[in-house]
């Protein structure tokens, strides 16, 4: 089994994980962290009287009536315009993968997603003169649903796609314009791609007509894809089967030595992401039905589940100290400090966990049970859904208060859980301490044999 997994698993694992869109799709999601962050947190702190009771009243004692406005200013300049960072990050990653700068090529695939964007709104209530009032359709305004999370996978594809095009379009020299040399850099540069930029953008403007006039029935390219693919494909995200297969592939790869969650990050985490920003304008609207809210969303995992790191391994440290501390002083020592901000490889590769098939049974159990408590906890609402982003090094139990938006459920969940995963490594802790000290033994004995 080993041998098949050297051979044939962990190549094309490798391989997965290093494939150019999803790594794009990764790299830009979690480059915009300052964004998602400030929103997340802006966002907490205006919601915080749901869980905290008399905090609006402090809060308004303390800045005023209008306290609010800063944070709703910071959401909308964050969430509200997640789809267009997107595109941006997502463009300039991929034409650096393909040794393009990337300055253009961001600029010109944020075009090209524009030119599908509705260029109006059908009905719009304006007041006229005398008081009356006048509805109709309205040229030159955007609906935010076009710019925010909610076009969010119309943003990726159309990053990536309108990249493509404009990548190899680039590299046809009869496309290039070459100016003399005493022009400045900057300017031969921009004209160097100049042609393959506006071939891009008007082949992407005309297959967005066509799509419209043929295929659609006048119905936009969000629109029609969220109806289609993306609400099935979040639902779908949405639910026990999934996440119990994002926990258990995760850790499946850390097992061989893969690092489980850079190799599926290109599909989980534009998902997660997309959940959770749905949780987070929910909770900025201040909606109070709980079933509106998905349950695997945004930090879900990292709240609940990977605390002190993949495979939970915060209760197998402790789990290590209750069993034997002067035995395991060294690992304790040399894993505590970073498992408590979830940075567990001294753990993975120290121990070892990777290829060990004595720590491979609780390893990827642990997760998989705690991720089917966690969700069956939220959708039950005994626990309160995510609807904060948190940064994945945050504390064990911290994090489930702060991404349940300070709500005490996740901190009481995230605990329970650490418990769990210390009961749950107890008795391997115990049988690899028993192994341990058989193999000194034999070797002591075999040594006085010798003699």
């Amino acid at each position: 089994m080993m041998r098949f997994a050297e051979k044939y698993i962990m190549p094309a694992a490798a391989k997965f994980g290093n494939q150019r869109h999803l790594l794009a799709i990764r790299d830009a999601l979690i480059g915009m962290i300052a964004i998602t962050m400030i929103g997340a947190f802006a966002t907490l702190i205006n919601n915080l009287g749901g869980a905290i009771k008399g905090y609006d009243n402090m809060m308004e004692a303390i800045f005023g009536a209008n306290w609010k406005t800063l944070g709703g200013d910071i959401w909308w300049g964050t969430f509200a315009f997640m789809t267009v960072f997107a595109v941006v990050g997502i463009a300039h990653k991929l034409a650096r993968s393909y040794g393009d700068e990337g300055f253009e090529a961001m600029l010109v695939a944020l075009a090209s997603y524009f030119v599908l964007v509705p260029q109006s709104l059908a009905a719009v209530s304006v007041t006229l003169e005398g008081g009356d009032t006048a509805t109709g359709g309205a040229w030159g305004f955007i609906s935010w649903n076009s710019l925010n999370t909610t076009a969010l996978f119309t943003g990726i594809i159309v990053a990536i796609v309108a990249t493509e095009i404009f990548v190899r379009l680039a590299k046809v020299k009869q496309l290039v314009i070459k100016l003399p040399d005493g022009v400045p850099p900057a300017v031969s540069k921009a004209f160097a791609k100049l042609l393959p930029g506006m071939l891009t953008i008007f082949i992407v403007a005309l297959v967005g007509l066509l799509f419209r006039l043929y295929i659609s029935d006048g119905v936009f390219f969000n629109d029609w894809l969220n109806s289609v693919l993306v609400k099935p494909l979040t639902n779908a995200a949405d639910s026990l089967g999934f996440a119990v297969a994002i926990a258990f592939f995760v850790h499946f790869f850390w097992a061989l030595g893969l690092h489980g969650p850079n190799i599926l990050g290109g599909i989980t985490t534009p998902l997660l992401t997309a959940l959770g920003n749905q949780n987070i304008d929910l909770y900025a609207k201040n909606v109070t039905d709980l079933d509106k809210y998905a349950v695997l969303a945004g930090p879900f995992l990292d709240a609940f589940v990977y605390m002190g790191g993949s495979g939970t391994t915060i209760g197998l440290l402790i789990a290590m100290f209750i069993v034997n501390r002067r035995r395991n002083k060294q690992m304790i020592a040399l894993g505590t400090p970073p498992s408590l901000f979830n940075i567990n490889e001294p753990i993975i590769f120290g121990l070892p966990i990777v290829l060990n098939p004595v720590w491979l049974i609780p390893f990827i159990l642990t997760p998989i049970l705690l991720t089917i408590i966690s969700y069956l906890a939220v959708a039950s609402h005994l626990v309160y859904p995510v609807v904060s982003t948190i940064p994945w090094v945050t504390p064990p139990i911290i994090g489930g208060y702060l991404a349940t938006g300070g709500h005490v459920s996740g901190a009481v969940l995230a605990a329970v859980n650490v418990v769990i995963s210390i009961i749950v490594y107890l008795p391997f802790v115990v049988v690899a301490e028993r192994m341990e000290v058989r193999k000194a033994t034999e070797t002591s004995n075999n040594n006085s044999l010798n003699l």
